[in-house]
């Protein structure tokens, strides 16, 4: 579980007065409480390491991408691979071009035309919600089975949809167009997570990598493609009721997404009036969540919880809150990232690697699963069985994607309330 202390929070401690020797009659001395020590972190704040120049795409040999992280030595072999530093150099980089910026400061009449074409390929793909409504499930909470005819309406539209972005061939367009399609969660088993948040990355990735994206469009995607993409994750969440993919539940930022947090704190990095505790105020939220990723972010998680109170829905941003500064804020999201994205193997094992993105060499390759089936668990000799497939190892003690109940979503729950509260009135509290 993430600890405050990665955000410089101090934990409460007990205040121990010194006995005095009988023989002393004066009080003990005064101490002023501001002489605490700083909380000392373990993991360093991580830096930005160099965007590498795209490569020549004449050498590479595009091809359809696969998983590649099928162990834990594989993942280990990934975090100090080339592909770790490449992802982590475009993460960061992207959310650096936010900082200190409103969403407004983006115009988008003055955007590359690549941009326009990526917004306009989230519109196209908003369309098709319409045409895959929901089935009817009576009240069930969790996934509806119409998302994968919407998933698959996406696929048939890949190709048309990355048309227009200048592709330099077929080949090269059915790589990247994989991590597009992944984005929008799991077709098997109808949930989302971060590492299909991590995907929808990946894509902008391979479009710089092609030289599609340059370094100036930096700022856009922070502010302009990326909130389009998860307001129309919300829109897709509410439709599908899509189940948290391996939810920390309230011991998590969210139930569904972590990059709009750590955009968000970079662009509050040195508000002058917005600090950590503001986000308790709801006036803040309302005036500012349309300009920052991070007060919508929360605006979003408290219009869909039945409880009122981010002290008991997500009680990890109730402590984040007590940080001293953004700056502090922005250092704690890079080492989640780190830590809880790329460093946790459950996430890992779905990633993708194809000539955009490569695997290093001794990493395991998975020749019996196409992208379609990257949903099943990795294998390994202390795994253990389940009713889902072959077996699979956790490490950490962490709590399996497989182990356990499935999760419903918060949002489904916030949305069969409200029918309900419509057909049957308000509802009466009791007295005590």
């Amino acid at each position: 579980m993430p600890s405050a202390t990665e955000f410089g929070v101090l934990p409460v401690k007990s205040i121990r007065i010194p006995l005095s020797h009988p023989d002393q009659q004066k009080l003990p001395r005064l101490t002023s409480r501001k002489r605490q020590l700083t909380a000392q972190n373990p993991l360093p704040v991580p830096h930005t390491p160099s965007l590498p120049s795209p490569p020549d795409t004449a050498n590479l040999d595009f091809r359809e991408p696969s998983r590649r992280i099928l162990s834990c030595y594989d993942h280990e072999i990934f975090l100090k691979s080339p592909s770790y530093s490449l992802v982590l150099s475009f993460v960061f980089s992207v959310s650096e071009a936010a900082a200190n910026r409103k969403i407004c400061s983006i115009p988008l009449d003055q955007q590359l035309p690549i941009i326009h074409k990526l917004l306009s390929i989230l519109s196209l793909i908003a369309t098709l919600l319409s045409s895959n409504p929901p089935k009817d499930q009576g009240n069930s909470r969790f996934g509806n089975a119409a998302f994968r005819g919407f998933i698959d309406a996406i696929a048939s539209q890949l190709s048309t949809y990355h048309e227009s972005l200048g592709s330099p061939s077929a080949a090269a367009t059915g790589e990247t167009s994989s991590y597009l399609l992944h984005s929008f969660g799991s077709r098997e088993r109808i949930d989302y997570g971060s590492g299909h948040e991590l995907s929808f990355i990946l894509w902008l990735l391979c479009l710089n990598r092609l030289s599609l994206l340059p370094v100036a469009t930096f700022p856009a995607l922070a502010l302009l493609v990326f909130p389009h993409y998860i307001h129309l994750l919300r829109r897709i969440q509410s439709t599908y009721y899509l189940e948290p993919a391996g939810s920390h539940g309230v011991w998590g930022l969210d139930d569904y997404q972590f990059l709009p947090f750590l955009f968000g704190a970079s662009q509050l990095l040195h508000h002058p009036y917005i600090r950590p505790l503001s986000i308790h105020n709801e006036l803040v939220l309302e005036e500012e969540g349309d300009e920052y990723l991070y007060l919508d972010m929360v605006r979003w998680t408290m219009e869909t919880k039945s409880v009122k109170g981010l002290k008991w829905t997500q009680p990890m941003l109730d402590d984040i809150s007590g940080a001293k500064n953004w700056v502090k804020v922005e250092q704690g999201m890079r080492r989640m990232f780190v830590k809880e994205v790329l460093g946790k193997l459950p996430i890992m094992q779905h990633f993708l690697f194809g000539a955009l993105i490569p695997a290093d060499e001794g990493m395991g390759k998975d020749d019996t699963t196409t992208t379609s089936e990257a949903d099943t668990e990795i294998i390994a000799d202390e795994a253990h069985p389940h009713g889902r497939g072959p077996g699979h190892v956790h490490r950490d003690n962490e709590w399996g994607d497989c182990c356990g109940i499935k999760i419903p979503s918060t949002v489904a729950a916030s949305q069969e309330a409200r029918k309900k509260a419509a057909t049957e009135g308000l509802r009466i509290v009791p007295f005590d």
